[in-house]
This record gives structure tokens, sequence and C-alpha cells, in this order.
């Protein structure tokens, strides 16, 4: 049965991580995540098992999968069941480990869970609420909706859908998951600032895909993403802009010979030579082939 505390302390928990995720949606902190209370008392919510149930409650609070390095997929990248369910393994082997209880109960209870995903070291992603929907014994994981929408279709007959609602469903865990988790470790790996002219304020950054996302190759990986500001994304994706193997940023060459105002001068024109600012870390830089196959792309561009 669902308690009166138990739905206090998820409604203050969804309301910390709302003010949290509009302030930081590229990645929250995890000393921030854990600077919450309920009637006084501190309350932890990122914490080292991947499911979490504090003593107070029955049923589990939160889930969370740890940060893999930027060359690495999320580890739930391999883990989309269909209709874009979460798969989320067992806590060890056991059915009956207590975590694996907990977020059992959740399940039978339909209580709303935080789902934290690292993009950094020390720092998550909270997607919520979420929920758990059905049990793969076999496959000893759970399955998780991350939508309104998932939540409400019987997981055993996704296969059943029509083809256009199934397709639906899958594209949901695609801008619900994906390309946020993918923007904020492509922000976070860049420190938060454009690669090619150093703009700081993340609300005008992205995460742009060397190779494209509907290219074969085109991951979400660190080493396949620029952290671009908006202007420079565009010019990229439309190969106004071209990074080459080497890092220099070339500028297609009839734009170079256009006169107009003070932002094509000044954004885009005074950056062809321009060296790209990569991250320090080397598993996290563009690769170089990446790099070139997009640039032929550029070079081949009308």
């Amino acid at each position: 049965m669902r308690s009166v505390e138990d739905d206090q302390i998820r409604t203050a928990m969804f309301a910390h991580l709302q003010r949290l995720t509009a302030l930081h949606p590229e990645g929250i902190e995890s000393k921030d995540i854990n600077h919450f209370a309920v009637g006084g008392r501190p309350l932890k919510l990122v914490v080292q098992p991947g499911i979490w149930k504090p003593a107070a409650l029955e049923a589990a609070l939160t889930i969370r999968t740890s940060f893999t390095a930027p060359n690495q997929l999320p580890p739930y990248e391999d883990a989309i069941a269909s209709g874009g369910l979460v798969a989320y393994a067992y806590r060890g082997t056991d059915p009956q480990h207590s975590d694996n209880r907990a977020l059992r109960a959740a399940m039978q209870e339909q209580r709303p869970l935080a789902y934290f995903i690292g993009v950094a070291k020390g720092v998550y992603q909270a997607h919520f609420p979420v929920y758990v929907v059905a049990e793969q014994t076999a496959e000893q994981a759970f399955l998780v909706a991350i939508d309104e929408a998932q939540r409400l279709v019987d997981p055993d007959h996704v296969d059943a859908l029509p083809v256009d609602r199934r397709s639906y469903l899958e594209r949901l865990v695609r801008a619900r998951l994906h390309q946020p988790v993918f923007r904020a470790r492509v922000l976070q790996a860049y420190a938060k600032r454009c690669a090619i002219c150093q703009l700081r304020h993340t609300d005008l950054l992205d995460a742009a895909h060397i190779v494209r996302d509907s290219d074969e190759g085109g991951l979400p990986v660190v080493p396949n993403g620029l952290s671009l500001c908006k202007i420079h994304h565009a010019a990229y994706d439309r190969n106004i802009i071209g990074v080459r193997p080497d890092l220099v940023i070339e500028v297609r060459k009839d734009v170079l010979r256009e006169k107009d105002g003070p932002m094509l001068r000044h954004g885009i024109q005074e950056m062809a030579g321009v060296r790209l600012k990569v991250p320090t870390s080397r598993a996290a830089r563009p690769t170089p082939e990446r790099l070139e196959q997009r640039y032929e792309e550029f070079r081949a561009a009308p």
C-alpha cells in the first residue's frame, strides 16, 4: 500500500530535481542532487548501488546507470527493448536480492522513480518520473518506461501494435534519453563551450554529430560529437563550415566572398583557419577518421 510518507518523499524529490534540471540541463553534480531533505531530514538520492531504497520506504526510489568512458556507448544503448523500454539489469543474479525486491515492489505498486544516468564523473542527467512496467526473469532485468505513453502499453504486446504506433514509442526514447544524454556527455567533455568560438552560454550550445546519426558509424559517443553554439552547429550541418582532420576550420569559398552584417563576418568568415578547441581527454577527442569522412562531405558540397 502506498504510504503518505512515500508520496511526500517522491513529490519532494521530483520538485528538487525539476529545479536542478532547469539550472543544469547539461548534467547535475551528485553533491547537488544529494543536497536534499524532507521534513528536515537529509536524504541521499544518488548512492553507490544502482538501485536505491531508503530505509523509510518499502519500494525503490531511484535507479542509476554509471558513467562510461567518452568513447564508449552509454550502458543502456544496448538494452533498449521493443517499444523503446529500457532493460535495467538486476542487482547481481539473485532475483531475491533486497535491491531487486525493492525495484519489484516499485513495479507492483507502480511507484514513480528517478533515473540517474552518468554523463561525466560525479555528474548525472536526471530522468523522471520513470516507471518499472515489467520484469524479464530469464534476462534478469526489469523494463523501464521513460515516458507516460510507454507506460500505458502492455509490454507483452508491443510487437502486435501497428508499425506507426511502435515507431512512435521507440522515437520517444530517442527524444527523452538518447539526445539529452549525448548532448550532456559532449558538453561535459568540452567544458561547456563551443569548440569553434568558445561561447560558454550552455543554453546556446548543442552537441553536433560529426558522422551524422542517420549514417553508418554515426554513434552517440563523444568522439563523434562536437560542442557547438547554435549558429556554428547549423553552419556545420549545412556544410558552410568544415573541420579538417587536423582540426583546422574551413569556410565554404562562396560564403567567404559574401558581404553581409557583423554576424557573418565575425561569426563565420573570421573562423576560417581557426583551430578547433578539443577536450583534454584523448578518449573524448574527435577521431581523425570521423573528421575525414565528414570533411569529404564538406568538400563535395555544392
